[in-house]
């Protein structure tokens, strides 16, 4: 992530200052927005994930406690890892399309106004 402004398509005549985008409020609060989900469900998910590793390093006793014919408290911890990984996933995409890609794609849409060329693929398309 450079400080200096996308060069402009030769001839179009315009450049995207993203430095400034970043200090705009809409792009503030999208950042804030983003944090504030993954920084909590980061935490979250290591203390959860530690505390499997710690206890299965630590606790063979309690892990191995039975809880119906083979299955014990280890093996049902060990598959609420990838239930509660899955589970993250979703509320992501969910968080995501109803509070993160409107303001993002409002973002986009005002710099791809503001200077069109810049964001056209010489390859064709858009970039």
């Amino acid at each position: 992530m450079g400080s200096h402004p996308v060069e402009p398509v030769p001839g179009s005549g315009a450049a995207v200052d993203f430095t400034e985008v970043q200090q705009t409020e809409q792009f503030k609060d999208l950042r804030k927005r983003h944090r504030s989900f993954v920084f909590p469900m980061a935490v979250f998910f290591l203390l959860w994930y530690f505390a499997y590793v710690l206890l299965a390093d630590y606790a063979h006793d309690f892990m191995a406690t039975p809880v119906f014919g083979n299955i014990n408290i280890g093996i049902i911890l060990g598959l609420l890892q990838f239930v509660s990984t899955f589970t993250i996933t979703m509320w992501y995409v969910s968080y995501a399309n109803r509070r993160l890609d409107p303001i993002a794609a409002s973002i986009r849409h005002e710099l791809e106004e503001a200077a069109p060329d810049v964001f056209i693929d010489p390859a064709g398309g858009n970039k």
